[in-house]
């Protein structure tokens, strides 16, 4: 691509970016208070175990002191009452979807910045699909360039790099130069069905020590196929895409990684009998992590009875069995983390027959609500459970240090109110984008306020 065009992409919108900086510290005082205080607030940290009711001070980006009362914090300390609020550890999202560059109608860096922090995220890791590819140095120094300009405090962005050149499968990118530059690890997003070339690809990377995710699709068994197969296709009348397109290709993949030894992240686990083979493999001990998406955890094959474009994913919802054994996996720790998988599109795009709508919905704004609901407030897991695989369990896969709520450490934190009332509205998302089953539904659950400090 041109210098010229990166460049004029790059430089569209910064006075808008600039204007909107100093607009977020008006609209938002307390986060650029010295000092905050909340009280009496629910603490969970993972990492320690912690589920407890406590005062928490916040001063200069740091957590400075976490007890069950503080009753005398620091001069002009803004003091909060979080009674039935529930403090955590930013979120990371392991993987989503950009517009920008490419398809600014359905998001830009701005409001995926902005859908994230609303959301809770406070680490976003994007797949390197944009247009053009990041599959070379220079696409790579325009993202990383154009999220600095947007607004801050924002969640920090990370970029994936292409494993082949335009993702296409086909021809390895450039991997080491990618690596110098700075990427969080390497995916293509989308399945490389070359067995010979995804070895010398996992060859290659074993000594770069970043991490490598992969999603095990085989695209001859998939088909033409948008629903998974079962019951429910043949009842909807929807091609259906059966289950051994995801296990003989992560059986391969399997195969491959053992041959290879290096370590693998799974992406996009969404069957029963994937979720088998994961644990044999882990038990093998092969070096693999794994994680699902927070649908495949909530709906399955029977809410396509609806025939919302929405639930028109890849892959797809899995039949009611498969959607247990995610949940148990997950509980389990055979799955790692759990992704948002945050893929926008227009109103245009999703407003066809369902079989011919692009794959994908939004969830950075809507995962943790509903996941809290349907799996904490029912008693199927812990709150801890599932901030874990939001959060810790995403950044270990990423190789990063987990985000900790605890004394002495940066302020990378997320307060949500699983009581409060909203309505699911394009109005009402941050996101450019509102393809997502739950349009025009009432939730409760949402983000009062993520911190970040800023490197």
């Amino acid at each position: 691509m041109k210098k010229t065009a990166l460049d004029h992409l790059s430089a569209r919108n910064s006075n808008f970016f600039l204007a909107h900086r100093r607009v977020l510290a008006v609209q938002n005082p307390t986060l650029f208070m010295n000092s905050e205080l909340l009280q009496q607030v629910r603490v969970l940290d993972p990492l320690t175990g912690t589920d407890q009711i406590a005062d928490v001070l916040i001063a200069g980006g740091m957590i400075k002191e976490i007890a069950p009362e503080i009753p005398h914090p620091p001069p002009d300390t803004g003091v909060r009452d979080c009674r039935g609020l529930v403090l955590g550890p930013g979120l990371a999202d392991l993987y989503s979807h950009s517009g920008e560059p490419g398809f600014e109608e359905r998001e830009t860096l701005e409001s995926l910045i902005e859908a994230a922090a609303a959301g809770g995220f406070t680490r976003v890791a994007i797949l390197p699909d944009t247009t053009p590819p990041v599959d070379n140095p220079a696409v790579l120094a325009l993202l990383r360039r154009r999220s600095g300009e947007v607004f801050a405090p924002a969640p920090l962005l990370y970029f994936w790099g292409a494993l082949t050149v335009g993702v296409k499968g086909e021809q390895m990118a450039e991997l080491a130069e990618l690596a110098k530059a700075g990427v969080a690890g390497f995916a293509d997003g989308l399945p490389v069905q070359n067995l010979a070339l995804l070895r010398r690809l996992l060859e290659y990377l074993k000594p770069l020590g970043l991490p490598v995710a992969l999603w095990p699709s085989h695209r001859d068994l998939a088909r033409t196929g948008v629903m998974r197969e079962g019951p429910d296709s043949i009842r909807f009348g929807l091609a259906g895409n059966p289950a051994i397109s995801e296990t003989a290709a992560l059986a391969a993949l399997l195969e491959v990684v053992e041959a290879t030894g290096t370590c693998v992240h799974v992406m996009r686990v969404s069957t029963a009998r994937g979720v088998a083979l994961i644990q044999d493999a882990k038990q093998r001990g092969l070096p693999v992590t794994a994680s699902t998406t927070w649908l495949h955890l909530l709906l399955d094959t029977q809410a396509l009875i609806s025939y919302n474009t929405s639930l028109r994913l890849s892959p797809p919802l899995g039949n009611p069995a498969d959607r247990e054994a995610l949940r148990r996996g997950v509980r389990l720790g055979v799955i790692d983390a759990v992704a948002t998988d945050h893929t926008p599109y227009t109103y245009e795009e999703k407003t066809v027959a369902f079989g011919e709508a692009p794959a994908g919905a939004i969830g950075l704004e809507l995962a943790l609500p509903l996941l809290w609901h349907s799996l904490v407030e029912t008693g199927e897991w812990t709150a801890l459970e599932l901030w874990r695989v939001l959060s810790t369990g995403p950044a270990n896969c990423l190789k990063q240090k987990p985000a900790s709520l605890a004394a002495g450490q940066s302020a990378e934190i997320t307060l949500f109110d699983p009581q409060l009332s909203w309505r699911v509205e394009a109005q009402t998302l941050h996101t450019r984008s509102a393809n997502t089953y739950w349009l025009g539904h009432q939730l409760s659950g949402r983000v009062v306020q993520t911190w970040l400090s800023q490197p």
